[in-house]
């Protein structure tokens, strides 16, 4: 027995327990990973670009091989919405050997259950329809030719309509029989029958019908008795004599046989003379709703169905046989026990007892055959309330029969589209809830191509180079990449973040400090992600940026859609995988002659480029690193997170004025406080802040420069929680609420212009660097945004207040940037050793090459050589290489700089 195939898709179909595939699973991710970190090591590549790329080949390893597990999953539940809206005919792959694969088998099974049960039941309900016609149009044409005269009540008259509703009788009883069928709960009333009786009332039943048909009858031994169920032996011989009548030809015959069969068993056996079954037909004709729609026999396909459930009831069998040798014709033949046993659990008792149907055992969701049983017992104990019905209609007693059977749509199996309604959430939906839905496309080729080629591009520009045009080139092809495929290019604030994007990435060219790049990089990704998802609050847009990085499992599902569409293209998989195979064997085969014969690796070497193998490592890394996070922003365009519903619980606002007011108030005396204590220290002068602190001016100024700093931050995050606090239901509560946040922000002005102060004074006393000049920066900034707070407090409207002071940050950083901080920091240094002669060199030495000009410009030459750095600025190696600060300080600096031991 041969196993389930394995393909690449698959690789685990093989294996027979999901617990060994999941440990499998865990086992090659944590392989892949440490077999990643291990080669990114022994190859230098940095830890921050190791462990992305580490990160993304576990999580590749892993959707390789989670795909194929949960793919038959997948499917069933695709084929499992399909069963809710009356579609059976999808089926599952089930070629896995696990648990999986065979719940996915009995998934298949029940599937093509449901689609017979479907098919039946549309198939009684045509056939009953068919069925109902007629004798319903010949009943009511009598009636109503009675009503109007045309006809007299006489014998003959009231005997077709008779006829009629006799055939419409049986038509019921079929069908309550059939119900009792597919319940399976009936019992048997044995007692002794004399089988010659049992057959020759069926014969004299059937020879009433009007058929032109001969019937002839032989019973052996003639005085055969048998045990069982009279009523019901009389209801296969008669269902027996119609079948073979109604397909029997005019002036034919029909022979009913019964014969004992040894000491245990006993035969009854019809053939007639009509077309006869054929052989791929002799088990169908047996099932439920069976019609020899050929045959022209016409019928409801119940009677042979019938047949065979009271013989299983009675412990035998019935079957279609072949014509004996010589003749032609149907021949089914039925073999009963003479004593038969009573049927498991059938209620089945040695005495008489009336036919009852057994309830259905009650269940949550009751399938067709649970449902069955209850409802023959309901047809069979209750009656049709008599109503008043118009002039001419027809009361139907089957439709309360059928009632609660057909009650559901055509298209949905009773008692199956609840269970199959239920729409359990996938994976994604699970982890991510409903803030990330997957809206996007189905597959996205072009975004993993470009991604792809970004990362290449990447590869080949960005290792063994300082960053300079090449960085730039990489960033706008990484954003033009995600702008084409974002949903919300075309936005008034994408195409501001665009704006300022470019500014802040043409630092990577304008200026050579990393500390610049960095921070240029930081604030470009808070635009992209802002711009991206279109956030407009503070919490959204911290969603937003960790949004980014979450894409990178987010977008897996699309991921793999598109690997999968893609692999089934003709040409694309062909040529890569063509490729990859010549370019192994190019650089196996090469790289051994070119190591076996000199002659062979001059040549190799004047025609490949010098590439090591760690460099090679290397660019890999940043080929994935680089692709993956282009890939990932394309996800976040195609695909955005529902950031906006991010926020903190509604808060209920405080009854009480007072409640928000004294706390605030509190806050308001203190920096009122603190505003007078500074007007005094500046009034009072250098002498009285040293008799009242015992500090010098400038440690005075410099001691609380962080506090006030940090008191203006949370000034902020107390406006931000008095807004979201207290009551603004009034105009009155509106106007105490702006006049005392109006005041705090005010106060607060004076404590940021007190800091700039304090900060101003102290770089006075002990030098210029780049990090006060950043925390100047930083305060100035806070300042910005309590003014754009007091305004949204005026105009009662902050929904633009997160982007514009988002804005505002990025205009800052791009002005100092532009402003070349550096350089600045160098120039107010040497303009205090011009004022003071104090000047630290050291300090100096340690800025990069954008101060370098302004050194060699503003310091004698004994100064210069201690405040230039260590070694000489090496110029660009190539135009990607290039960029304007390293530029400029190679063209100023000198060769050589002298030992710095002596310097001051």
């Amino acid at each position: 027995m041969t196993g389930p195939a394995v393909g690449p898709d698959r690789p685990l179909d093989g294996i027979g327990s999901v617990k060994l595939k999941f440990g499998i699973l865990v086992g090659l991710s944590i392989v892949a990973a440490v077999l990643v970190s291990e080669i990114g090591n022994r190859a230098g590549v940095p830890w921050w670009l190791t462990v992305p790329v580490t990160v993304a080949a576990a999580l590749g390893v892993t959707q390789w091989l989670a795909r194929g597990m949960t793919s038959p999953l997948r499917e069933m539940t695709r084929a499992a919405a399909r069963m809710a809206t009356g579609d059976y005919s999808e089926r599952v792959t089930a070629t896995s050997a696990d648990e999986v694969g065979r719940l996915a088998r009995a998934f298949n099974t029940m599937a093509a259950d449901l689609a017979a049960a479907d098919r039946q039941r549309r198939q009684l309900l045509a056939t009953v329809s068919h069925e109902l016609r007629t004798p319903l149009a010949a009943q009511r044409a009598l009636l109503e030719n009675l009503v109007d005269g045309v006809v007299t009540p006489d014998d003959a008259t009231l005997q077709s309509a008779l006829a009629q509703s006799e055939r419409l009788s049986d038509l019921v009883g079929d069908l309550l029989d059939l119900s009792r069928v597919d319940g399976g709960a009936a019992s048997l009333q044995l007692g002794p029958v004399r089988v010659a009786d049992l057959v020759q009332q069926a014969v004299a039943e059937a020879g009433v019908g009007g058929r032109d048909v001969r019937y002839a009858s032989r019973v052996s031994p003639p005085d055969l008795e048998v045990e069982g169920d009279a009523a019901r032996l009389s209801q296969v011989v008669a269902n027996l004599l119609d079948n073979a009548t109604r397909h029997s030809p005019t002036g034919g015959e029909v022979v009913v046989r019964a014969a004992a069969d040894g000491p245990d068993r006993w035969l009854l056996e019809v053939t007639d003379e009509g077309p006869g079954i054929p052989a791929d037909r002799a088990e169908s004709v047996f099932t439920s709703y069976w019609s020899d729609s050929d045959g022209g026999g016409g019928g409801t396909g119940l009677g042979l169905a019938i047949a065979s459930w009271v013989c299983e009831l009675h412990g035998g069998s019935i079957a279609s046989l072949p014509p004996a040798p010589g003749a032609s014709g149907a021949r089914i033949r039925a073999v009963l026990p003479r004593r038969p046993a009573p049927p498991s659990g059938s209620g089945a008792e040695p005495a008489p007892s009336p036919v009852h149907v057994a309830p259905a055992a009650p269940s949550p969701t009751p399938g067709p055959a649970a449902a069955a049983p209850a409802t023959v017992a309901e047809s069979a104990t209750q009656r049709p309330a008599p109503s008043h019905r118009p002039p001419g209609s027809v009361h139907r007693p089957e439709e309360h029969a059928m009632s609660t059977t057909t009650s559901v749509p055509p298209s949905v199996p009773s008692g199956g589209s609840a269970a199959l309604s239920v729409q359990r959430p996938s994976f994604a939906e699970a982890v991510f809830g409903g803030l990330w839905p997957e809206r996007g496309p189905r597959t996205a080729p072009v975004a993993l191509l470009a991604s792809l080629a970004v990362g290449a591009v990447a590869a080949l520009v960005l290792p063994e180079r300082q960053w300079g045009v090449g960085t730039l080139l990489v960033l706008l092809l990484a954003g033009g990449v995600v702008l084409a495929t974002s949903v919300r290019r075309s936005g008034p604030w994408t195409s501001f973040s665009v704006l300022l994007c470019l500014g802040l990435g043409s630092m990577v060219v304008l200026r050579a400090a990393e500390w610049l790049a960095v921070l240029s990089m930081l604030v470009v990704a808070v635009l992209v992600t802002t711009a991206l998802t279109d956030a407009r609050r503070v919490l959204p847009m911290a969603a937003g940026v960790a949004a980014w990085a979450l894409s990178a499992l987010r977008g897996l599902p699309l991921l793999g859609r598109t690997i999968t569409a893609t692999s089934g293209h003709r040409l694309l998989w062909p040529v890569l995988r063509t490729a990859a195979i010549s370019l192994v064997a190019l650089v196996v085969f090469g790289g051994l002659f070119a190591s076996g014969d000199a002659v062979f690796g001059s040549w190799a070497a004047a025609v490949v480029p010098d590439l090591a193998w760690d460099s090679m490592i290397f660019r890999s890394f940043v080929l994935v690193a680089v692709g993956g996070v282009v890939l990932a922003g394309c996800y976040l365009a195609l695909n955005p997170p529902r950031v906006e519903q991010v926020g903190l619980p509604e808060a209920r606002p405080v009854t009480r004025r007072w409640e928000w007011l004294v706390p605030v108030g509190v806050v308001v005396a203190v920096f009122a406080g603190f505003v007078v204590a500074q007007a005094s220290a500046m009034w009072g002068g250098h002498d009285y802040v040293r008799r009242m602190t015992g500090m010098s001016y400038a440690d005075y100024v410099h001691q609380g420069f962080g506090q006030l700093t940090l008191a203006t931050t949370l000034t902020l995050a107390t406006v931000a929680l008095t807004v979201r606090k207290a009551s603004a239901a009034t105009s009155r509560d509106r106007l105490v609420l702006r006049v005392v946040l109006g005041l705090l922000c005010v106060l607060t002005l004076v404590v940021v212009a007190s800091a700039l102060f304090r900060m101003a004074v102290y770089q006075q006393a002990f030098g210029y660097t780049v990090l006060r000049v950043l925390v100047d920066a930083f305060e100035l900034w806070l300042g910005v945004v309590v003014v754009l707070v007091m305004v949204a407090g005026i105009r009662w409207s902050g929904a633009w207040l997160p982007r514009a002071a988002l804005a505002s940050g990025a205009v800052f950083l791009l002005v100092i940037g532009l402003a070349n901080p550096e350089a600045w920091v160098a120039e107010r240094n040497i303009e205090r050793y011009d004022e003071t002669g104090k000047i630290d060199t050291w300090y100096l030495a340690t800025l990069g090459p954008d101060a370098a000009p302004t050194i060699v410009k503003g310091l004698p030459a004994d100064l210069r050589r201690c405040a230039l750095p260590d070694g000489p600025e090496a110029p660009p190696r190539d135009l990607l290489e290039w960029n304007l600060g390293r530029a400029e300080a190679a063209d100023v600096t000198p060769a050589v700089v002298d030992d710095r031991t002596d310097c001051p």
